[in-house]
């Protein structure tokens, strides 16, 4: 629980404000404890109430999961913009972090710290492809996790016209929207973290993948297009870094585990069964849609006015672009039948597998994954007669049929029961969820954590909330930085006076400044944050009576109007700089 004169355990809890990509992975149970907050939040229960999920109760399990889906698809949009949380420098992070984990470790393991992952990502310059290359490489991004709140309000932004987040916002928001509005439950849910993804595994059929706003099945993990390839990458190229959902999580740096073996060992199943398939000729098809240099050893053929013609697989697969038909598919024909004759050839081209002799070998034969990894003759000896490059093409066959996820190990982890039952199961109401986890608030420290991240700032959360607020919002401090404190207060005051967070809960300076909107105690927390950068060494108090927020800086008091009704602790000012704050 929160100790607020102990220094790691205020860093955990005020992180569960910022919640920062590197803090979720420093603090793997705040991935669960933001997906508590978000099934808290009235946001996602408000979607009940869209003519879109009117008819959710005639739905089976997986055609509710899709409504979900496209709620989000039409919604949202994906964001990675560096400027919309600011940056930091890696030198003050780790010294932030040297308590929990040491340099090294940090640095081959999360991608702001010199991660470089598999070939594939040194390959492709992650710097540049996150637009850092502008700025020294000491410096990186604040990813912060949006909540819910945060996502739905980008609209508010310049260019935005709808809801927008990062990965690690898309997989919270999935979970609990998935448990409130799909009714899956939290233990069939699985986050996966990678040092430069996030994204959830859901265990209905045969497996699901949420991937940013989109979902992925298994058939279209398998399908060969551009858009599976890009949700292929994380799991394909990276380590997985911790895997977490209501019954606990696992990480691969920490010995510590409070994910159950056997929950661990369900969902390590369900997954590589989910990333492996038997060959058959539309899976073969689908390689070579993925693998298109390996097209040049394949041919198709057809018949036309009673003659066979020939034609090469990559010019069948180029036409696919602007037809709705597909190799591999019932509709093939029809899309071999729309190609221009001109297109063919009236021989066999010289060195090509025919498409159809394969497409009647695997109507003969079904084969299984594990028997063509024993045994690649199976398919090699009927490419390799007339195909040079046939032996090359089995490995490359084997590595598109069956992904093997590189999984945290269970061994040697020092399992740690969790406090109590985070499942929810039974819970299906809003004000019941809150009020069961309100029984759970002091013993558990993920509920505790939740209640951070849900922003309902009572009591001694104070101190980590103002910790985030006035240490780790670089936003609104560069927005204002040609003002003068006074000038500042002006335009803050101009700002609309609609918090983003219902009832009483706060949002952090940078939400304000990002939003142009904030009741009279958040815009005032702002301006405080100002304060401390501009002038560090002036006594800063923060007052509210008779709905005003009054910031007092030296002698100048700053007013705003305020309709939040919290409580603010006695000789607050006193207290943080105890703490080493204010």
């Amino acid at each position: 629980m929160l100790n607020i004169y102990d220094a790691e355990s205020m860093e955990k809890y005020s992180s569960a404000v910022t919640l920062s990509d590197m803090e979720i992975f420093i603090f793997p149970e705040l991935m669960f404890s933001l997906v508590l907050a978000n099934i808290m939040s009235p946001s996602i229960w408000k979607w009940k109430e869209d003519p879109w999920f009117s008819k959710m109760d005639t739905l089976k399990g997986y055609r509710k999961i899709l409504r979900v889906k496209q709620y989000i698809m039409d919604n949202y949009d994906f964001n990675l913009d560096l400027d919309t949380w600011g940056l930091t420098n890696k030198d003050v992070e780790m010294n932030r972090f040297k308590k929990f984990i040491d340099d090294d470790t940090l640095s081959k393991s999360n991608a702001l710290f010199g991660y470089e992952g598999d070939k594939y990502y040194f390959d492709m310059d992650i710097r540049r492809h996150f637009g850092l290359e502008k700025y020294d490489s000491e410096v990186i991004p604040y990813w912060k996790t949006e909540t819910p709140e945060a996502m739905e309000n980008f609209y508010r932004r310049p260019g935005y016209r709808k809801g927008a987040g990062e990965c690690v916002s898309f997989s919270t928001l999935y979970f609990a929207a998935l448990f409130v509005m799909a009714e899956v439950p939290t233990d069939k849910m699985y986050m996966i973290a990678t040092p430069l993804h996030s994204q959830n595994f859901v265990e209905i059929n045969d497996g699901l993948l949420t991937n940013n706003r989109r979902l992925v099945t298994k058939n279209m993990w398998f399908n060969g297009t551009v858009l599976s390839y890009k949700a292929k990458r994380a799991l394909v190229n990276e380590h997985i870094t911790f895997i977490s959902n209501s019954k606990g999580y696992i990480h691969r740096v920490y010995d510590k585990t409070t994910l159950p073996r056997e929950s661990y060992e369900t969902f390590r199943a369900e997954l590589q069964d989910f990333l492996s398939t038997d060959v058959n000729y539309e899976i073969l098809a689908n390689f070579l849609r993925e693998y298109n240099n390996r097209q040049c050893c394949f041919q198709f053929e057809t018949e036309r006015f009673g003659k066979t013609l020939y034609i090469p697989a990559e010019d069948v697969f180029r036409y696919e672009h602007s037809s709705p038909y597909q190799v591999g598919t019932n509709t093939q024909t029809k899309l071999l039948d729309s190609i221009e004759e001109d297109e063919y050839y009236s021989n066999p081209v010289e060195g090509r597998v025919s498409l159809k002799t394969m497409q009647q070998f695997f109507q003969n034969n079904h084969i299984h994954i594990k028997e063509l990894k024993e045994q690649p003759d199976i398919i090699t000896d009927q490419l390799s007669n007339i195909c040079r490059k046939a032996t090359e093409i089995v490995p490359d066959l084997l590595e598109f049929c069956k992904t093997d996820p590189m999984l945290p190990s269970y061994e040697g982890k020092d399992y740690q029961a969790q406090e109590e039952d985070l499942t929810l199961s039974g819970l299906t109401d809003r004000q019941q969820i809150i009020a069961y986890l309100r029984t759970l608030k002091d013993t558990s420290e993920a509920t505790s954590l939740a209640f951070m991240a849900y922003r309902e700032i009572v009591g001694d959360y104070w101190y980590p909330f103002l910790k985030a607020a006035l240490e780790r919002n670089p936003v609104s401090i560069e927005m204002f930085i040609g003002q003068s404190l006074a000038e500042a207060y002006e335009s803050i005051n101009a700002f609309d006076e609609d918090s983003i967070y219902s009832e009483n809960r706060l949002a952090q300076p940078d939400e304000v400044a990002n939003f142009h909107t904030g009741d009279g105690l958040e815009k005032a927390i702002l301006l405080w944050n100002l304060a401390k950068n501009k002038h560090p060494d002036t006594k800063v108090d923060l007052a509210l009576q008779g709905g005003t927020a009054r910031l007092t800086v030296g002698e100048t008091h700053y007013d705003f109007t305020a309709n939040k009704i919290v409580s603010l602790p006695e000789n607050m000012s006193e207290m943080l700089k105890v703490l080493g704050i204010a």
